[in-house]
């Protein structure tokens, strides 16, 4: 029996992620056990998102998982933000180590000690590097795909021969994010930048989207970082341009992480459990019996073979009910049911039900359109969160009204804000909401900072988020 989302959004959350078979926890404190479920939904993120990658122009390839201290403490701002989530390497084997080795954070470092030996001419540009890898960050509230010490990721790494190309670059790793998010993930998002105190350590800034879920708190679906020329000067990496002179690259980093799954989990499911969208589920379609008759299964094999290029699984098996499979095949989250007994063979008729709405529907065979029908289910999917988001987006007039709503309702709060950290960290004490970004597209109007009151032409995002 799953916890209902409005009596504890948290409980219910991790009741669907170990009910629905995608992870349990580890004997290792802090880590999680992707099961094959959880995994492939992860790997049907991770193909079409690498075709994605690939599209703007990166290429694969794979960094040790051990970096030297000597390479982090290169770039200062960096080895400072993530310090207290380094876990480090002292000994190998009895042996201690004469340096210590930190266990990959993030690859920035290791990458760029070597991307100083491949870049030597402007010819050598744009570098543009992916990695599809494994990272270590010592949360200290971890929790199933969205906080666990280790997690699964993509980072991509590119080096420019200009600020402007790395702007270029920066922002469109975002807006192909964005566009993944919505368009696989059914997930609406806002788009913008972060502030000083929000953003990556060592970046000149960072960009990223950021989702609603449905207990109003913000989920950061995935980041892009310009780095300017902060890591080429520390690490050395140079180039000759056209005219023989040598110049330090401009570079970017960005990335997503397994928290998408966590994201899939809060943004659609339902007190019934996951509500997957048909392009990354595993199975699309579910085909139940109802019963073991032999005219059954010949018309189970005649569906099956209709079926082409859609992901589907038959449960075929005798010891459940087929009430007791709904009930699973919902909590999974698969789009699309099919249901055929004795009555739909006699009529030459089909019975399905979408995952999204729990409607019974029967049709006939020839007119079955399950293609149609998951790509309905998807749009409708996007359409939902889009439309809670934009309900859950509140204007506000007065600081004290900014509290009530955090407080009551959560949701995004766009307001205007000075641009001085102190608001910013005074907010945060005080309400525990946070800037999530500052819209791409700013209305230019002006406002009053919600907390100063000192007038202001910047509209932020503010939220609680994971």
């Amino acid at each position: 029996m799953l916890t209902k989302q409005k009596d504890d959004f948290a409980k219910w959350y991790n009741d669907v992620v170990l009910g629905a078979d995608l992870a349990e926890y580890s004997p290792v404190k802090g880590c999680m056990i992707i099961k094959p479920y959880g995994y492939a939904i992860w790997e049907n993120i991770q193909k079409a998102m690498d075709i994605e990658i690939k599209k703007l122009g990166a290429s694969n390839a794979y960094f040790p998982l051990f970096i030297p201290e000597k390479f982090l403490k290169k770039e200062s701002e960096h080895v400072e933000g993530f310090s207290p989530q380094v876990a480090w390497v002292t000994h190998g084997g009895n042996k201690k180590l004469q340096e210590r080795l930190a266990i990959r954070p993030t690859s920035e470092t290791i990458m760029y000690d070597v991307f100083k030996n491949w870049i030597q001419s402007y010819r050598d540009l744009p570098l543009k590097i992916n990695q599809w890898a494994n990272i270590v960050r010592w949360e200290m509230r971890p929790r199933l795909f969205l906080r666990t010490l280790e997690f699964l990721w993509q980072e991509g790494h590119t080096a420019h021969a200009t600020k402007e190309e790395a702007d270029e670059m920066a922002e469109s790793a975002l807006r192909m994010y964005q566009g993944f998010a919505q368009d696989w993930l059914g997930i609406y998002c806002v788009p913008g930048k972060k502030t000083e105190a929000e953003k990556f350590a060592g970046a000149l800034y960072t960009l990223s989207v950021e989702a609603l879920m449905k207990d109003g708190k913000a989920l950061q679906m995935g980041t892009s970082h310009q780095l300017g020329q902060n890591f080429s000067k520390s690490f050395g990496i140079q180039f000759l341009d056209e005219k023989g002179r040598k110049n330090y690259v401009w570079q970017t980093s960005w990335g997503v992480s397994t928290r998408m799954i966590g994201g899939l989990v809060m943004a659609h499911g339902d007190d019934k459990g996951l509500i997957l969208p048909p392009k990354i589920a595993p199975y699309q379609i579910v085909i139940i019996p109802i019963s073991q008759d032999g005219l059954v299964k010949n018309h189970i094999s005649k569906i099956e073979k209709s079926l082409k290029e859609i992901r589907f699984i038959t449960d075929n098996r005798i010891q459940q009910t087929p009430g007791w499979k709904f009930n699973e095949w919902e909590l999974r989250g698969v789009p699309l049911r099919i249901e055929i007994g004795p009555k739909e063979v006699k009529e030459n008729k089909i019975t399905f039900v979408l995952r999204n709405n729990l409607k019974r529907q029967t049709i006939d065979f020839k007119q079955f359109n399950p293609k149609k029908l998951l790509d309905s289910l998807q749009k409708e999917l996007l359409a939902e969160t889009k439309n809670f988001t934009e309900e859950n987006t509140h204007q506000v007039k007065s600081y004290s009204e900014f509290k009530e709503i955090i407080n009551k309702k959560g949701g995004f709060i766009r307001t205007y804000w000075c641009g001085d950290s102190k608001c910013e960290k005074k907010i945060q004490e005080e309400t525990k909401a946070t800037i999530r970004c500052i819209p791409m597209r700013q209305k230019n109007k002006n406002g009053r900072c919600i907390k100063c009151g000192k007038e202001s032409k910047l509209e932020v995002f503010f939220a609680k988020a994971y």
